[in-house]
């Protein structure tokens, strides 16, 4: 077969990622202080853009509407994003590298394990609540109460929650007193014998220096108590202090949500932290004017081009953010006005078909986006969790709600349940469910088969 070489003509689409289009993804992506950051160095780099340093006004392409019918009313998506005339400041900002690479506080320390040792949603939602009233010591504060009537679930439940939080590092966090503290270090280094217990139940008498009554109360002599109130010396009461950030840094909410007098929903963007800035049109206008060499020419419309790509695209950001927020909020109401138990079985792609956008942005705006509701702070992506058919066809469960189901029944049972039972009684409650997912969800509790429970309640009866 001979070979030969011919010229051919095709026609072909593609799409082709030009710098404006990555400039808006990478938008999406950021954070409100994220974003802020980024603006800071495109002031510096743009004399065209300015600060908008007056106060915000509504923008009516960012307003969405939420139905009546699901109790909420319309949002209200306030940010500025337009063309006008203005000053501009001289405040410097940090490189938006710098502010991607913080180091690791407490708080994002603590997030990270309760990632990775808590799998149920709802679960994560206590820790999270948890996590935020810790003081700067690491205690928590406040009590567990005003948590669970918060999130809507019993106190025990949160217990149970911080029961798995204090075995995070370091130890001695999330406990409640002194006391704690040091039992749970001592447990930690498996030095908590009953001897110890008895000096942590006294400390008291340590502080008053009586070793006498010290050494009768906890059985040992002399030499036993020097090593161990050197042991109890050797701990840190204020675990959280061992970090160098501040113990736990606040996350800065992107959307704020409140009730109205109404009793529906409003949801905006956080103002302050959104950043605003303006186009100086008036100041383009004299120096095009004023140029005549063609380099220079071309580079005050190229910045013009660039800024007003920029005020383009955190006006789109601002309106794709609030219309994503706003269709979560809608479809998870059930968990605002009733509590974690009623969280809604949720996929990104419900949430793109209902607003018209592609899956793929709804996942770009639900990371690294924090929502301010009356039940907590959480990040966008903590809504999304998969379906639970139910046996009578109708909408699915929220898998964090039947591994809460579970857990519940599991608790208040008289008599040990066992999987093939916990199916039956959840099949009863409309909640279709195979039995290896009973045990998937009972493993990710920590929660014993029910072999071991039978054999756990003979050794604690015997």
């Amino acid at each position: 077969m001979a070979v030969t070489q011919r010229l051919d003509l095709r026609q072909s689409t593609s799409l082709v990622m030009t710098p404006q289009l990555q400039q808006a993804i990478k938008l999406l992506e950021l954070s409100n202080l994220e974003v802020a950051a980024y603006v800071e160095r495109e002031l510096e780099q743009n004399p065209l853009l300015e600060r908008d340093e007056d106060e915000p006004t509504l923008a009516p392409a960012a307003r969405g509407a939420l139905p009546s019918d699901h109790g909420l009313s319309n949002p209200l998506g306030r940010s500025r994003a337009g063309a006008a005339t203005g000053t501009r400041d001289g405040n410097d900002g940090p490189p938006i590298e710098e502010t991607l690479a913080n180091a690791i506080d407490l708080r994002e320390h603590l997030t990270t394990q309760l990632t990775l040792d808590i799998h149920d949603p709802a679960d994560r939602a206590i820790g999270l609540a948890l996590i935020d009233s810790l003081d700067e010591a690491g205690y928590v504060m406040g009590g567990l109460e005003p948590v669970a009537e918060r999130l809507g679930c019993e106190v025990a439940r949160v217990e149970g929650v911080l029961k798995r939080l204090q075995q995070f590092d370091p130890p001695g966090i999330f406990a409640r007193n002194l006391k704690e503290c040091l039992a749970l270090q001592l447990l930690d280094r498996n030095r908590l014998d009953p001897a110890m217990q008895a000096l942590l139940d006294h400390l008291h008498l340590l502080a008053q220096g009586d070793r006498a009554k010290l050494m009768r109360i906890c059985a040992v002599d002399a030499e036993d108590l020097a090593e161990m109130v050197a042991e109890i010396k050797a701990l840190d009461p204020k675990p959280a202090l061992a970090f160098d950030a501040a113990p736990v840094t606040p996350v800065s909410p992107d959307i704020l949500m409140h009730r109205t007098p109404e009793g529906g929903w409003v949801v905006e963007l956080n103002n302050q932290t959104l950043p605003r800035v303006l186009v100086n049109q008036s100041y383009y206008s004299r120096l095009i004017k004023g140029t005549r060499a063609k380099d220079d020419r071309d580079y005050i419309v190229t910045q013009m081009t660039s800024a007003n790509w920029l005020v383009k695209s955190l006006h789109q950001r601002a309106v794709t953010i609030l219309k994503v927020a706003t269709e979560i909020v809608r479809q998870q109401d059930a968990f605002f006005g009733h509590g974690v138990q009623h969280l809604k079985p949720l996929m990104r792609r419900d949430i793109a078909a209902t607003i018209g956008m592609h899956e793929s942005t709804v996942s770009r705006v639900a990371a690294n986006k924090y929502i301010a509701t009356p039940r907590g702070l959480y990040e966008l992506r903590f809504f999304f969790s998969n379906a639970i058919a139910d046996t009578a066809g109708g909408e699915g469960h929220s898998a964090a709600a039947v591994r809460a189901r579970i857990k519940g029944l599991i608790e208040a049972e008289s008599e040990v349940l066992s999987d093939d039972r916990l199916v039956q009684m959840l099949k009863a409650e409309g909640v279709n469910i195979a039995r290896r997912t009973i045990a998937k969800y009972r493993e990710s509790l920590r929660i014993p088969s029910s072999t071991e429970r039978r054999r756990l309640r003979v050794l604690r009866a015997g």
